[in-house]
């Protein structure tokens, strides 16, 4: 059984967390929830109440990382996710994690990220020159990080899907299932 890798970590947003965990374990593959320790994490849910000009922060479920980074190796990956909310801001400076997503991404491994997840990306320097999106605040992380920032839902750039926000969770893992299926010929 294929494994992929779901990075999260404190902050993490619920919906953008669970979503790629059920779909992923619904095509069959196993998902491996990682965080830099085995431990409980805190999720949050995010939403923008009218007349806020930023995102509310609540506290949500929590979820139970089976693994650690530093445990993992890139050869037993089939292709991670990666989770947004505010855990991805300090989940970049794992170098653990930044040495996985390197290693997938050199190998053309399928990788997935949604809303701040792309600061990860964005550490392992690998969307410089590439198509991109993400939640509109996180804009400046694409480009300063060389990326193409792309205000649509998702977009897929080599074996990179990225998506806005848990608005866009349907068509960014439907984009990724498939980019799994043609990566592991299924």
């Amino acid at each position: 059984m294929a494994r992929i890798m779901l990075a999260i970590g404190d902050a993490a947003e619920v919906l953008d967390t669970f979503y790629p965990l059920f779909r992923l374990q619904e095509e069959g593959y196993e998902v491996v929830v990682a965080g830099p320790q085995r431990r409980r994490y805190h999720l949050v849910l995010h939403e923008r109440p009218e007349g806020w000009d930023i995102t509310q922060e609540r506290p949500g479920y929590t979820l139970e990382a089976g693994a650690c980074f530093a445990e993992l190796r890139v050869e037993d990956l089939a292709g991670a996710v990666l989770t947004g909310g505010r855990a991805p801001e300090y989940l970049r400076y794992d170098a653990d994690l930044i040495r996985l997503v390197r290693g997938l991404y050199a190998l053309g491994k399928p990788l997935a990220a949604v809303c701040h997840g792309i600061e990860i990306l964005a550490a392992a320097d690998i969307i410089r020159g590439r198509e991109v999106t993400t939640v509109p605040k996180c804009r400046y992380d694409c480009e300063f990080s060389g990326g193409i920032y792309v205000d649509q839902p998702v977009v897929i750039s080599g074996p990179i899907v990225t998506a806005r926000t848990w608005h866009d969770n349907a068509a960014w893992m439907r984009a990724y299932v498939q980019m799994l299926r043609l990566a592991l010929g299924r």
